[in-house]
């Protein structure tokens, strides 16, 4: 009888396991989400502005509910669109992602890449994701020069390691970005300084929302800083939350919005729109993309 019992409470746990592996790889990762919040960042009595931030799209060939989905975000008619990196996962996606930003390329935007802009994602170990010291490595080149000349040919500011300003909603505004921390492509001295006191508001991307970053982004007076990289944590665990962040950033800041630690400055990360190509799969922290609605302080 003890025998049976046992069998029967294994049988039930490889079928539970089963079923959560099924739904993590066939539904969550395709309920593709909006996320709302209200940012106090704006001078007193200004007009709200709305952002609209999108990451890690890790985009593949033939991923058209995906492509369908952000491409019918223009409908929210953003002010400013803001994208942080990892937007390609093969050679071919190219077409895939500007399938999905062409009805946004119209507005104005920004952008930073991560690391699977410049290639192509491998295969490992996820358990590798707890050691912080865990040696990064490259897949196949990715054609991240095209995808900057689409970008940029549309008028989008390139904020890689670099810092300038736009109008958008009808006011200037300041940006500055690093290029990815992650893979140490950052270089925050090129673009470092206190922000202007002439505009409206000023933002700050990173793709990995490394803390060392944001520290120097916030110090310069960054109102708003927008990273991606950490999914959310993909794989969660309901009333805990993220397991792992994949860099400096404490699990509580995986994803959403956060004031950040000592300063006026406030965070949010995107837990992005896809998944690691060798494990296609979410549980508990949907894809999703943001609209921000800053308003007066």
């Amino acid at each position: 009888m003890r025998k049976r019992t046992l069998f029967r409470l294994a049988a039930g746990t490889v079928a539970a396991g089963a079923a959560t592996l099924a739904y993590a790889s066939l539904v969550e990762r395709n309920m593709f989400t909006l996320r709302r919040y209200d940012v106090p960042v704006l001078p007193t009595d200004a007009e709200p502005l709305r952002v609209l931030h999108l990451s890690d799209l890790h985009m593949m060939p033939g991923q058209r509910r995906k492509q369908d989905w952000v491409a019918s975000l223009a409908a929210l008619d953003p002010d400013l669109v803001v994208v942080t990196g990892d937007n390609m996962a093969h050679p071919e996606s190219v077409p895939g992602v500007l399938r999905a930003l062409q009805p946004l390329l119209d507005l104005p935007g920004a952008f930073v890449f991560g690391s699977n802009d410049y290639t192509g994602p491998v295969l490992k170990n996820p358990f590798t994701y707890f050691l912080p010291d865990r040696e990064y490595t490259e897949g196949v080149p990715l054609p991240y020069e095209e995808l900057r000349d689409i970008l940029t040919g549309a008028g989008w500011a390139d904020l890689n390691n670099a810092r300038t300003t736009l109008k958008a909603g009808g006011r200037e505004i300041e940006l500055a970005g690093v290029d990815d921390p992650h893979i140490e492509r950052d270089d925050y001295d090129a673009v470092a300084g206190p922000v202007s006191g002439d505009v409206a508001l000023s933002i700050a991307l990173s793709h990995s929302p490394e803390p060392v970053v944001l520290d120097r982004m916030a110090a310069d007076g960054f109102g708003l800083l927008l990273a991606g990289h950490t999914h959310g944590g993909q794989v969660c665990v309901p009333g805990y939350g993220a397991l792992v962040t994949n860099c400096g950033l404490p699990r509580s800041m995986a994803r959403g919005l956060h004031r950040w630690p000592g300063s006026d400055s406030w965070l949010h990360v995107s837990a992005g729109l896809g998944t690691h190509p060798t494990a296609p799969i979410r549980f508990a922290c949907p894809p999703e993309a943001s609209i921000l609605t800053l308003i007066s302080r």
